[in-house]
């Protein structure tokens, strides 16, 4: 196969099963392949997958999902092996659309996102910032908005899918590296047990009401806006739509506040049409609402809250703040990936049993975290540092 002007192999189109085939038992006897998908969401509720990528130690392959009879069997098959590492960069939603593809997530999963983070890369590097970093290349992400559904591709296309799966070969390799001379390796496992999970990918649609963010404290509101968030998550599923084009958000925050029973009531909702209201989804929206009025109390949700209801001292959050900035500068590592905003919020007022206070996470950060709080330790600047001082008893 003739090698491409970047030294990987040509990448070749894969558009019948018995290429595919041929293509995924190599790939599954190699210790690692990189992967990556196109596709485009802007109309439906699923991902429609166009491409996918696939980079092997002298394969570099495009697989034309779309093309006429391409059985995927194959593919799943090599997703399925245990011995072969799948590599990804920001994975979330290329896993979500092969758990909806084939019902089951790829084993043997890594994602140089997550261990750039642990490396110490910082917050959420994009590839071709990582690319650049670690193999001093340049990825021209001008084709990231393509239609990937629109056949066919152009040499400029094809180009830019395969980079996403040859340079990731390298950054792989220096990554799993670090991680090594780092001590990291178990650092970085534990934060890929996440992509293992199916229910990262399918959140119950009782508990997405809780991303609307609700300013009220009415339990019977909060039922309506859990009960109707719900039917419209299933309903967006069932017809393959985004959920936003079904019924928008501030939508359904108007109909938990308004609580209609009819459909001149519903019809009166800003953002719902008439049409909507008399038919089938209308009559679906008022029986998720008759549902969520007939609750017991018993049943009713509470609004989120931090513990006791209240809110952190903002001094206390600043200093954890830099404590944080502080540790992670010190270990190399990124600070999002130690501890979110709404972490150090709980930690400010308290809590105990938090991520931030667990495995690697406690050992970074969260045991001078409790030892600022408890005033064994002090902060003072030296330099262009901030140093941990450990406070000295009274005499």
């Amino acid at each position: 196969m003739p090698a491409s002007a970047a030294g990987f192999p040509a990448p070749r189109m894969i558009s019948t099963t018995a290429d595919l085939a041929q293509l995924c038992e190599r790939l599954k006897l190699e210790p690692f392949v990189t992967i990556d998908t196109e596709f485009v969401r802007e109309r439906t509720y699923w991902p429609e997958l166009c491409l996918v990528q696939l980079g092997g130690a002298d394969d570099v392959a495009l697989v034309d999902v779309l093309a006429d009879g391409l059985d995927l069997a194959p593919l799943a098959a090599l997703l399925d092996a245990k011995d072969c590492i799948k590599v990804f960069h920001a994975a979330r939603q290329d896993l979500e659309i092969f758990l909806h593809l084939f019902d089951r997530l790829p084993v043997s999963i890594f994602d140089t996102q997550i261990a750039a983070m642990v490396a110490g890369h910082g917050d959420q590097i994009g590839y071709d910032a990582l690319v650049s970093t670690i193999t001093g290349a340049s990825i021209d992400k001008a084709h990231r908005f393509s239609d990937w559904a629109a056949r066919p591709l152009t040499p400029a296309q094809i180009a830019y899918a395969a980079a996403d799966v040859t340079y990731l070969r390298d950054v792989y390799l220096a990554l799993s590296a670090d991680l090594e001379k780092q001590g990291r390796v178990l650092w970085a496992s534990a934060e890929l047990a996440v992509l293992e999970n199916p229910a990262t990918f399918r959140p119950d649609p009782r508990l997405l009401w809780e991303r609307l963010k609700p300013r009220t404290n009415n339990r019977r509101m909060l039922a309506v806006l859990r009960e109707v968030a719900a039917w419209r998550e299933l309903e967006a599923q069932a017809a393959d739509i985004p959920r936003q084009r079904m019924v928008r958000d501030e939508s359904l925050l108007e109909i938990a506040a308004v609580q209609p029973v009819t459909v001149d009531g519903l019809a009166r909702i800003r953002g719902v049409s008439r049409g909507f209201a008399e038919g089938r989804s209308g009559e679906g929206l008022l029986a998720a609402v008759r549902l969520a009025q007939d609750l017991p109390e018993s049943e009713l949700p509470r609004a989120p809250r931090k513990p006791d209801g209240q809110k952190p001292s903002a001094a206390v959050v600043a200093m954890l703040r830099v404590l944080l900035a502080a540790k992670c500068e010190e270990n190399h590592v990124a600070p999002k990936l130690v501890a979110s905003g709404e972490e150090l919020d709980r930690l400010a007022l308290g809590d105990t049993e938090g991520a931030v206070l667990q495995g690697w996470r406690r050992a970074v950060f969260g045991e001078d975290a409790l030892a600022l709080m408890r005033g064994d330790v002090s902060l003072s600047v030296d330099g262009r540092q901030v140093r941990i001082n450990t406070a000295t008893a009274p005499s």
